[in-house]
């Protein structure tokens, strides 16, 4: 074997081929789309691919950690997560009047992206503890984990940052045999809570409400984003108006464009057939991980991937539902495909978890 063979196999020995084909084919489309989308601005798409390689790098590093080593670190990680949460309720930036953001001397950060790994991991090392005496107050407990991060991501406020982390541990408990009588339990109590929590709500989270039921009422305010991204998917038609020649896109009538609206730019330009090419995709990269879920050999392993997996199915869902206009505008990226650094090293990192699962069997205690 030539040494180049022989690196080559030292660099892929713990990366899922089938996986990373389907996560690096998602990221040369959100490349291509990022350059139409900025008018053909190289300083930002180059800002993207550089984003992507240390998101690629962080994904190999973590797929080369055995199960065992990150089951131990959960509990320190979520710990860490919780009091730079409590350090951004006392120290945050506020910007746009919301104080999400923590400056640590030589960077910013936002802690709240960090617990979207953090507490299914903290969930599911929980649940693994207990899992041959797994009892009702195990789950309260596990409920409580969960809430108590979400609470204080929604007091900065950051509603789709909290709902998508209330939506990891949901998965993790629904995954370890929560009864249905209780999920439905739940359910009708969050129904009739809805009046309760109409009332917390801030002004601009209420307008996004009302805005969603009738975005006309507002048509050049909080409505806007959504009329101008449903006009640009419906005039791609069947086969879209072709690359950089989407005129919502580059008449600068579609907001955000370049981030969560990314989705309306790729429609207007590729049309049904390209969104159904992407959404096939996705699915064959959802797929993957939970073949993997289903083939791990622990209770920790298959929460910990079946959680990361479905909350990648609902960053996916969350993004195309706002910008179609059936889902209130969060501010949700479009996984692998938005221009961003933060949610992409937070997404790959639970991928080099999945790969982790998949590549170290034998190294999983059993």
């Amino acid at each position: 074997m030539t040494r180049s063979l022989r690196l080559w196999h030292y660099l892929t020995r713990y990366i899922d081929g089938v996986l990373l084909s389907g996560i690096l084919l998602l990221m040369l489309t959100g490349l291509f789309t990022l350059y139409s989308a900025t008018d053909a601005n190289p300083h930002r798409v180059t800002n993207q691919a550089v984003n992507m390689l240390v998101a690629l790098s962080i994904m190999w590093l973590v797929a080369n950690i055995p199960l065992q080593h990150i089951m131990r670190i959960a509990l320190p990680i979520y710990m860490t997560g919780l009091l730079l949460l409590l350090g951004v309720a006392l120290f945050g930036e506020i910007n746009n009047g919301a104080r999400r953001w923590l400056n640590i001397g030589v960077t910013r950060i936002q802690p709240s992206e960090l617990m979207k790994i953090a507490v299914p991991l903290m969930m599911a090392w929980y649940f693994d503890k207990h899992e041959a005496t797994l009892r009702l107050r195990d789950y309260a407990i596990a409920t409580l984990l969960l809430l108590l991060p979400v609470v204080m991501i929604l007091r900065q406020p950051d509603l789709g940052t909290a709902l998508l982390i209330a939506s990891s541990g949901f998965f993790v408990l629904f995954l370890t045999g929560l009864s249905w009588r209780i999920i439905a339990g739940l359910a009708i109590a969050g129904l009739g809570s809805l009046p309760v929590l109409w009332s917390m709500m801030h002004d601009y989270q209420r307008r996004r409400v009302m805005t969603l039921l009738d975005p006309t009422q507002d048509a050049l305010g909080a409505g806007y984003h959504t009329i101008q991204s449903t006009i640009a998917i419906g005039s791609g038609g069947t086969l879209g108006k072709g690359w950089q020649q989407g005129t919502q896109t580059h008449l600068d009538f579609l907001p955000e464009k370049s981030t969560d609206f990314i989705f309306a730019v790729f429609s207007e330009e590729f049309g049904l057939v390209g969104n159904s090419l992407l959404l096939l995709l996705y699915i064959a990269v959802i797929a993957r991980g939970m073949v993997i879920a289903a083939n791990a050999s622990t209770q920790f392993t298959r929460l910990i991937a079946g959680s990361i997996t479905l909350t990648f199915a609902t960053y996916i869902f969350v993004n195309i539902g706002m910008v179609i206009g059936i889902l209130p505008v969060v501010g949700v990226p479009l996984p692998l495909i938005s221009y961003g650094g933060t949610s992409m090293v937070t997404m790959l990192l639970g991928f080099g978890i999945l790969m982790s699962i998949q590549m170290h069997p034998k190294l999983v205690k059993t």
